[in-house]
């Protein structure tokens, strides 16, 4: 089999699937991670917005109200940029955009991730500062925001550093 044939294939990434199989492989994974990311926030999503109706909820200072909006506004964003690639998959469907499809979802997902790790360090940073006040709102939001940032970021740049496979 020639480089080539091989490429057309998809055998020189230790897979035997053409580009057309690849792309649906990876427009399949990017729904499954679509998935989690939505789940997580909208069970986030629901319970900010049940604050509201707790009693203690009047007794937020102005910035707890603005911290509060914010994470809405947030949890919100992650909704509708995750939901984005579903309306991108229904307007380009049967339009042999696959590939275009992959690299737009791959955007979106990042974006979602990004939206989605500031949503989880803020809510933190919310109720570590209605609980403990400013300093362990701000501290707790440190440390969510850091670690989610190292876990996120550094764990798969460590990966691709130390691949030992070149399979995609």
């Amino acid at each position: 089999m020639s480089t080539t044939d091989s490429e057309a294939r998809g055998t020189e990434r230790g897979r035997n699937e053409t580009p057309a199989e690849r792309w649906d492989r990876n427009w399949n994974d990017i729904q499954q991670e679509l998935r989690i990311v939505q789940t997580g926030t909208q069970i986030l999503a629901g319970f900010l917005l049940t604050l509201p109706f707790q009693q203690r909820f009047t007794a937020l200072t102005a910035q707890q109200e603005t911290i509060y909006l914010v994470l809405v506004v947030l949890a919100v964003l992650v909704t509708v940029v995750a939901l984005s690639a579903v309306a991108t998959h229904r307007l380009v469907f049967r339009q042999r955009q696959k590939h275009d499809l992959v690299r737009v979802g791959n955007v979106i997902l990042l974006s979602a991730l990004v939206a989605s790790g500031l949503l989880f360090a803020g809510t933190v940073l919310f109720v570590f500062d209605v609980v403990l006040g400013d300093r362990g709102g701000v501290i707790s939001g440190i440390v969510v925001f850091v670690g989610t940032a190292a876990l996120w970021t550094a764990v798969p740049l460590a990966m691709r550093r130390s691949r030992h496979d070149t399979t995609a």
